[in-house]
């Protein structure tokens, strides 16, 4: 799960399937990082069955999420979210040969900490998302 204003990725779940469950339990880990309350949220995504599916939408309605669903056949309206997936393939997952899922797994979640802390994003002016949320909540309460 991506923020589309800051970038940070603040929740994910891996498995060698993608059932619905997985999918909620990558929305209750970004439900948990954003302190529990995400009333009004807007989730988009594509037409996967996973998310398309009874039981996602039901966890997405008694969390008050708003679902956004894209058009078929078109990236344009998720392009954030497939920018990051080329960065992953790219920077890592193509570059190295795993020898276990775990291992996988540990490598993806050290680079995930990486593109949040470390890794500097143009589109937010040259600062990783925890940095851009810091200053963004700062900026907040100056402002109040």
């Amino acid at each position: 799960m991506l923020d589309l204003g800051s970038r940070r990725i603040v929740g994910y779940a891996m498995d060698a399937h993608m059932p619905d469950d997985l999918v909620i339990a990558a929305m209750d880990m970004a439900i948990a990082v954003r302190g529990g309350d995400v009333t009004g949220m807007t989730f988009h995504h594509d037409r996967g069955s996973q998310y398309m599916s009874k039981d996602f939408r039901a966890f997405c309605e008694r969390h008050h999420i708003n679902q956004s669903v894209g058009r078929v056949g078109s990236s344009q309206d998720n392009a954030v979210t497939e920018s990051f997936w080329a960065s992953l393939k790219r920077e890592l997952v193509n570059r190295y040969r795993f020898a276990t899922r775990a291992e996988a797994r540990r490598a993806i979640v050290a680079w995930i900490n990486h593109y949040n802390t470390v890794r500097l994003h143009s589109s937010l002016g040259n600062v990783p998302p925890i940095e851009w949320e810091l200053r963004f909540a700062i900026h907040q309460l100056q402002a109040a």
